[in-house]
């Protein structure tokens, strides 16, 4: 039997030694499931020739992974790994003097490990992709920051960034620089955070305030700022303006937190805006003051609703409050919380939040943004409509998570059975920071899959697992980061999905775990 291992372009640097307990065989043999599968070239590892696939027959594909597969089955060939296109499960042959075999149809009888590439090693030369800041001026002394990268990549699909509350772009540092060498990345912030806070005070005071006084605690209003409310519905037309005006064009979303529920209820009034949305442990609610158009009657009992200047007994509530959250100490307490993996280094987004709480606008901007109505659409509701206009959907969720807990995103799940659901662990309420190795693979995955029609499989599903709709999967995801490897396990949930299932799956997990322990 024969290992036939396919390379991309460039081709012929070998990524992995494989076993030579492999008889010859023609390479001739394997050349046309090389072809459909996409790859350069292929090699014989017992011979050490290679076929190199003419050009005009050949596709480039990026971003390699590694699968490791161990086992019985991998016993009789040989411990060895496979080099395979991201955007496929199934990508080497093995190959006997009868026919040939892929190695996924193997897999599911053995344990399977995949090994997902590292983000950009810049101590060792290697370089992500460049990123530039900006500033963009919505309306007169409305600037909206954003960060941009892939430059060079000019047919690439355009994918948007949201941030949660409290953070920028900068906490998609590390997807800017990676998918950036593939796609082209934008990440904003939104007006009243990051460094889309005000360049001037909102109000003016008829008291001498010292050149440190807090900004938005005024007497009146200035004329620019009259109806600023830092609100979720301000923010879907911050996003719909953006893509019109700076990008020019549908893009893919991806939202963590508070910036996936913006992305959602976004996408459920401008589809045709949106190529697919992604939700990383999307916050389900936001707001509690009554929606005036929806709730009117409701919302006359709150007299403030988010505008400035803050009301005076708002005023004193907000200085209070913003000087015990914006304590160092506190705000390292809420990052060892969101953070499941306590070794992952968050210096540098402690530094940009810290950084971001020195600003003068940053308390009353604050305020603001609790005491704005609630949008129009709740969570579901934007779900429900989303679903309605056949928008993609994919759901990503930390399980580990301790404000938006995996019963959240099971429920989303429900309300769109069909899209496709990564719970990963260890991870928590920002897993794109934490581990942002395994989410930018899946986001790859779902991306080519959008974009070859679903002739590319989703991420760590091949043919075969891909038509079984009533099975849930597994798979541990191993990555090298600063020298060291780490594991995380990704479960994907298929269409069928629900909470009963989920339970008696756990219970028979947990018995044959303690059946086994018991031999």
């Amino acid at each position: 039997m024969e290992v036939v291992l396919g390379y991309h372009s460039p081709c012929c640097v070998p990524l992995e030694s494989i076993s030579k307990r492999a008889s010859s065989c023609s390479l001739k043999h394997h050349e046309s499931r090389a072809r459909a599968l996409q790859v350069r070239c292929i090699t014989s590892i017992s011979s050490g020739r290679t076929l190199t696939i003419p050009d005009e027959k050949y596709r480039p594909l990026k971003n390699l992974y590694v699968r490791e597969v161990t086992g019985p089955t991998a016993s009789s060939l040989g411990r060895f790994r496979v080099a395979c296109p991201k955007a496929f499960t199934e990508n080497s042959v093995i190959g006997g003097e009868s026919g040939s075999t892929d190695i996924s149809r193997t897999v599911d009888s053995v344990s399977s490990k995949f090994i997902v590439p590292p983000l950009p090693d810049e101590a060792n030369g290697e370089r992500g992709a460049p990123i530039s800041s900006r500033f963009w001026e919505w309306k007169p002394k409305l600037y909206v920051h954003y960060e941009k990268s892939g430059f060079a990549n000019a047919k690439a699909p355009p994918v948007l960034f949201l941030p949660g509350f409290g953070v920028g772009s900068f906490h998609y540092e590390k997807q800017l620089k990676d998918l950036g060498r593939d796609y082209r990345v934008w990440a904003l912030d939104f007006l009243g955070q990051g460094m889309s806070l005000p360049l001037e005070d909102p109000t003016v005071s008829s008291k001498e305030e010292g050149e440190n006084r807090s900004w938005g605690f005024g007497d009146k209003t200035e004329p620019w700022a009259e109806e600023l409310v830092y609100s979720v519905d301000l923010w879907k037309d911050q996003v719909r303006y953006f893509i019109e005006q700076v990008i020019g064009e549908p893009v893919y979303i991806v939202g963590n937190s508070l910036g996936g529920y913006v992305g959602l209820y976004f996408a459920a009034f401008h589809p045709e805006l949106v190529r697919g949305i992604t939700l990383l442990n999307a916050t389900p609610f936001w707001g509690f003051v009554p929606n005036p158009n929806k709730s009117p009657l409701m919302a006359k009992l709150f007299p403030w609703a988010g505008t400035f200047p803050l009301p005076a007994n708002v005023r004193k509530l907000t200085e209070s409050v913003w000087q015990k959250i914006t304590r160092p100490n506190t705000l390292a307490d809420v990052l060892r919380q969101v953070y499941a993996d306590h070794t992952t280094n968050v210096d540098k987004v402690f530094s940009r939040i810290l950084e971001v709480t020195e600003h003068p606008a940053a308390a009353a901007a604050l305020a603001s943004i609790m005491f704005a109505p609630r949008p129009l659409l709740s969570f579901s509701e934007s779900l429900s409509r989303c679903r309605e206009n056949n928008l993609p959907i994919c759901l990503m969720y930390g399980k580990e998570d301790p404000w938006v807990a995996p019963l959240w995103g099971h429920q989303a799940k429900r309300q769109v059975p069909d899209a496709p659901y990564y719970e990963l662990s260890p991870a928590g309420h920002c897993p794109h920071d934490e581990v942002p190795e395994v989410v930018n693979y899946l986001l790859r995955g779902w991306i080519n899959n959008l974009e070859s029609r679903g002739s590319v499989a989703l991420p760590l599903l091949n043919d075969s697992e891909a038509a079984v709709d009533d099975c849930d999967l597994s798979k541990d995801l191993e990555f090298v980061r600063e020298g060291s490897k780490k594991l995380v396990n990704v479960k994907y949930l298929n269409s069928n999905y629900s909470p009963w299932k989920q339970l008696t799956s756990l219970v028979k997990a947990r018995t044959k775990n303690l059946a086994a322990k018991l031999q």
